[in-house]
């Protein structure tokens, strides 16, 4: 199952061309279920921030317009990833694909390296170096990759972002990076103890869990980060868990 529409209908070769080549855009990544979406307001919201920010001085798609865009792409599909990329002030692509599993991969190990994406609160179309790091980490052995600055802050992995726990609390990095809408609801629905604060790899052996987060993992274990193992994982993203089931789902239309 795989749709593209760019502004509703079928894109032609020239259509396709630009999506291609055009690097100046941004876009969000959402998982359908039963023509609901998680947090379908906070995307909206990453849309319309990202045209002002990336096209300053042209009006933003209204989020009706985004909303029948998606709602035609789906083409009566109740279940599929979407993903709305806004390739110029006036042109919208809308992906179609098949729906993410539900179930979370086995735990994540992965390795830290130093970069810092550009504009890293947008999510936008310059993600080489996510996925160039990403690989070189899984030759090297590892699954992923966690970023952290020249600062030495931890920020994200390479498509998600992070969450700790020290036994007692839940902590999110904060640092320069993409506030993912999946983090934002579990901030918003978690009825423990959180707090968010700067890290680096030095507070790590001080943590007793990690998980990643994003759109089709809410609550995806990570056993270990570098040489540091996270014996309690489980109690995090059991909490993580719990705290997806609060979220509301908000209808496409």
């Amino acid at each position: 199952m795989t749709y593209v529409e760019i502004n509703g209908a079928a894109p032609d070769v020239e259509a396709l061309h630009r999506a291609a080549t055009r690097i100046l855009g941004h876009f969000t990544t959402m998982q359908v279920r039963g023509g609901a979406v998680a947090g379908l307001d906070l995307h909206l919201r990453r849309l319309r921030e990202g045209s002002a920010e990336l096209f300053p001085g042209a009006e933003p798609a209204a989020d009706d317009t985004i909303r029948a865009l998606i709602v035609q792409a789906l083409r009566g599909e109740p279940d599929a990833t979407v993903r709305v990329t806004v390739l110029a002030a006036d042109e919208v692509m809308v992906s179609v694909l098949e729906p993410g599993a539900d179930t979370p991969p086995p735990p994540l190990r992965a390795r830290t390296i130093v970069y810092e994406r550009e504009l890293p609160h947008l999510k936008h179309r310059a993600t080489l170096g996510l996925f160039h790091h990403a690989a070189e980490a899984q030759r090297a052995g590892f699954d992923d990759v966690v970023f952290t600055g020249r600062d030495g802050l931890l920020r994200e992995g390479s498509v998600w972002n992070l969450a700790f726990s020290d036994g007692k609390r839940v902590i999110w990095p904060d640092a320069p990076m993409l506030a993912g809408v999946t983090m934002l609801l579990l901030r918003r629905e978690l009825d423990v103890p959180q707090a968010v604060r700067p890290l680096t790899a030095a507070d790590l052996p001080a943590m007793t869990g990690a998980a990643a987060t994003n759109s089709r993992h809410p609550a995806q274990p990570i056993a270990a980060i570098d040489d540091v193992l996270f014996p309690d994982t489980p109690a995090l993203t059991s909490a993580l868990q719990e705290a997806w089931r609060r979220v509301p789902w908000q209808k496409i239309h």
